[in-house]
C-alpha cells in the first residue's frame, strides 16, 4: 500500500530557525538603540517632578505663613502642612497638603527653617544617590535652585 501525501500549501509552511533568529537579533538591536534614550528621559522626568514637588511645597509653606504669621520650624517640619502642630504654634491652621510627598526616589523631602542658603526656609532632596552633593541625577535639588 502506497501512501500519497498532498503537497504542502504555502499557508502551512513555517518559519525556519534562521528566520526567527534574524528577527530576534533585529529586535535586540532596536532595543539597544532606543533604551539609552528612554532611560535618559526617565532621569529628566524624575528631576522635573522633584522641582515641581518643591514648588508645590513652597507654595503651601507660604500659605501656612500667611495664615499663621510664621513658617513651621525645623522640628515641626513639613508635617505641619498635613497635621496641626497645635493651637499655640498655628492658631489659624488648616490642611495645606493632603500628605507630605516623597521625592521621585521614595525619600522624604528635607526641610530646614530658617534656611541655610539665604532664604526663610530650605526644601530639598538629595537626589538619586540620597547623599549630599553630587552631579546630574545625583545632584541636590532645592528651592534655592528654582
Amino acid at each position: 500500500m502506497r501512501v500519497i501525501r498532498a503537497p504542502l500549501r504555502v499557508s502551512e509552511q513555517g518559519f525556519t530557525l534562521l528566520e526567527i533568529m534574524v528577527v530576534v537579533v533585529i529586535i535586540g538591536l532596536l532595543v539597544a538603540a532606543v533604551a539609552p534614550n528612554f532611560i535618559g528621559q526617565i532621569d529628566k522626568a524624575a528631576v522635573s517632578r522633584a522641582k515641581t514637588d518643591i514648588r508645590s511645597i513652597e507654595t503651601s509653606l507660604n500659605l501656612y505663613r500667611l495664615d499663621n504669621f510664621r513658617y513651621p520650624n525645623t522640628s515641626e517640619g513639613l508635617e505641619a502642612l498635613v497635621m496641626n502642630p497645635g493651637e499655640a504654634s498655628a492658631p489659624n491652621w488648616k490642611q495645606y497638603l493632603p500628605r507630605v510627598p516623597l521625592d521621585p526616589w521614595e525619600q522624604p523631602y528635607q526641610y530646614v527653617s530658617p534656611g541655610q542658603r539665604g532664604g526663610d526656609f530650605d526644601v530639598f532632596t538629595y537626589g538619586a544617590d540620597r547623599q549630599e552633593g553630587g552631579e546630574g541625577i545625583n545632584a541636590d535639588i532645592g528651592n534655592w535652585d528654582l
